[in-house]
Parts: C-alpha cells; structure tokens; sequence
C-alpha cells in the first residue's frame, strides 16, 4: 500500500513492559505491507545510561544510538521507506529520568499490559536480581497519565493474555482505536529472525522466532507461585497493573470488524 500524501503518517509508540508479547504484536503490525517497524530504539541508551548488565550489553550498546535526543529525533522524523503506518515497539523502563519525552506527544499512544506476578516470574529466568522499576510497570502509568493528560481521553490499553485468547477481536479494536484499518496479515507470519529485530533477538527472542502467530493463552502465575524473593515487588506492582487494566480495550465483534474495515 503507499503512502497517501494527504494524511500525515500514524505513528504509534506502543509501550510494554518485559516478557509480555510486544514482540509477537510487533510480528503482527510488521506483517502488514503498508506497516514499518522499529524495535525498542532506546535500549542502547537506557543501557549506557543505566549501566546495567542486560544479556548482550555490549552488543545492544554498539547497534544503536547511546543519545536519547538522537533517538527521539529518528522516531519522530522521517517513516522508514514512506510507509503510512509506523508501530514502535517500547519498553516503558527504557525512558528513564533524564530522558525527554516531549517527543512522545506526536505519536498515538498505545500499552501493552500482562499481570505482574505472571512478568516477575518469566523475567526472574533472564535476570536474577532486579527492581520493580525494571518491569516497567511505574513508568507505563506515567506515560498513560501523560497520553491522557494531552488527549482528555484515556489512551487504548490491551491486555496480551486478550490478544492471544482472541487476536481477531483485540487487534479488531486496537486498530480501530488507532483510527487504521485492520489487516487479516496481523494475525500470522513467517517464522525465523527479522532484519529489524533487536541486537538482543538471541538472548530474548527464541519463542517468537519460532512462532507463526499468536499461541493460545496458557495459564498465568498466582501470586502464591511466587518465591519469597518476588512477593514485594508483586505487592507493589499490582495497584499499577490495575490502574492501566481497568481502561483495557474489550474484543471487537465481528459485525464491527467488518464494518470498520470497509
């Protein structure tokens, strides 16, 4: 699909937290021919910033701008070979103090949520030692209350365990909410890496790789599952989950879907 020159580009910065499936919906967006994708371009630079031990530091560190101000710049100039629709995939924890996010305010705004105790546990295998500012969750309600803040409406919000349960009817509405048409190409794909994954694809992206889809939606972790360890930062995450999770989208039905993509 080209470009139409009369409509400036939808740039839609969608905001994650880890292990949730940002990286399957960015499989689905970048499915699309009228779609380009970018994956999580301030990783570098929260790393440089942060000093973190991440899998592959150096690598991430070496394949990406370390300035935020560089970042920002890209993300908000030119859409990669002209495509009308730009998906970026973010992780909340990236956009760390000191890192503007004026820019944020020219881009459709969009979260991406998962249950905590489900995230502590699938992160707890990459990393043995980190804080609750690391999942994410205290920067996501800060960027959705500056969305809703600038909008006067409450930005779209999609639960994963959603998308997988009915990937039709989530994406159905997400897109509508994005004011973009729904593609039937979200909803499968070729397996194996992409050109535009990520340094860090070998350390965190070895399901995905293989996937063609969605998966179905498996059973999340109980609070009670939890080590001792964890407890705390489930505690303390929980009301932030909730907070985002009481504006998440509902299912399109399929007499809507058809409707909205005529």
């Amino acid at each position: 699909m080209e470009a139409d020159a009369s409509r400036p580009p939808v740039r839609i910065a969608m905001w994650s937290g880890p292990r949730n499936i940002s990286t399957a919906m960015m499989r689905a967006f970048g499915n699309r021919r009228d779609c380009a994708v970018t994956d999580e371009p301030f990783y570098a630079a929260y790393l440089a910033a942060s000093g973190l031990a991440h899998p592959l530091r150096e690598e991430v560190i070496a394949s990406q701008p370390t300035d935020w101000r560089a970042v920002a710049a890209a993300l908000t100039g030119p859409v990669p070979e002209g495509k009308p629709i730009w998906y970026q995939k973010h992780m909340t924890h990236h956009m760390i103090a000191g890192f503007g996010r004026d820019w944020i305010d020219r881009c459709v705004n969009a979260f991406l949520i998962r249950a905590p105790e489900a995230v502590l546990a699938s992160y707890a295998r990459k990393r043995d030692d980190f804080t609750l500012e690391e999942i994410g969750l205290p920067a996501q309600v800060a960027l959705f209350e500056r969305a809703a803040e600038r909008s006067g409406d409450a930005p779209p919000v999609v639960e994963g365990q959603d998308v997988l349960a009915d990937p039709r009817g989530m994406l159905g509405a997400l897109c509508a909410v994005l004011r973009i048409s729904f593609d039937e190409a979200m909803l499968s794909w070729p397996p194996g890496r992409r050109a535009n994954d990520g340094a860090w694809a070998p350390a965190w992206y070895d399901a995905v790789e293989k996937s063609t889809g969605f998966a179905p939606p498996g059973r999340e972790v109980s609070f009670d599952e939890l080590p001792d360890s964890l407890k705390s930062i489930a505690e303390a995450a929980r009301p932030l989950y909730e907070r985002l999770a009481r504006c998440k989208l509902a299912p399109m039905r399929a007499s809507a879907d058809a409707q909205s993509a005529r």
